[in-house]
């Protein structure tokens, strides 16, 4: 799994895949009592949670890695799964945390490779436009 330029290790847990609903509907009552329902197909704005659950511990090294791709505004980073698939991604900052690092054993001056357990808070958006080819 790889955030960015960021390795993960494989066994993070997508644990809002199944939760997702692509189509948004809005229900409403017309003057005379009849029920109105307007959907529509929802382009971005998945949430993926990835959380180690405790499969999986990563090094302080690469939390720290983490911690600057979160400190970036607007960031738009490709995120792939193990099994492939790929997704434009933003952290999602409005359910919390968008990066939580918990060390696996409590240590006054953790070394680079102290375990922590972590979940990342992720956001699908629209993958970034390429740049403008120049003309010859």
């Amino acid at each position: 799994m790889r955030l960015d330029a960021v390795e993960l290790g494989d066994q993070f847990e997508w644990v809002d895949e199944f939760t997702w609903d692509a189509v948004a509907q809005e229900q409403e009552r017309s003057l005379t009592g009849a029920l109105l329902v307007q959907e529509g197909t929802k382009l971005h704005g998945r949430p993926i949670t990835l959380r180690s659950g405790g499969g999986v511990w990563t090094p302080l090294w690469v939390v720290r890695q983490l911690e600057v791709l979160r400190d970036q505004r607007l960031r738009v980073m490709p995120l792939v799964l193990p099994d492939g698939r790929e997704f434009s991604v933003i952290f999602n900052r409005a359910d919390g945390a968008p990066l939580e690092a918990e060390p696996l054993f409590r240590e006054v001056n953790p070394g680079p490779d102290a375990d922590y357990l972590v979940t990342l808070r992720l956001l699908t958006v629209a993958p970034p436009s390429a740049p403008p080819t120049p003309d010859p």
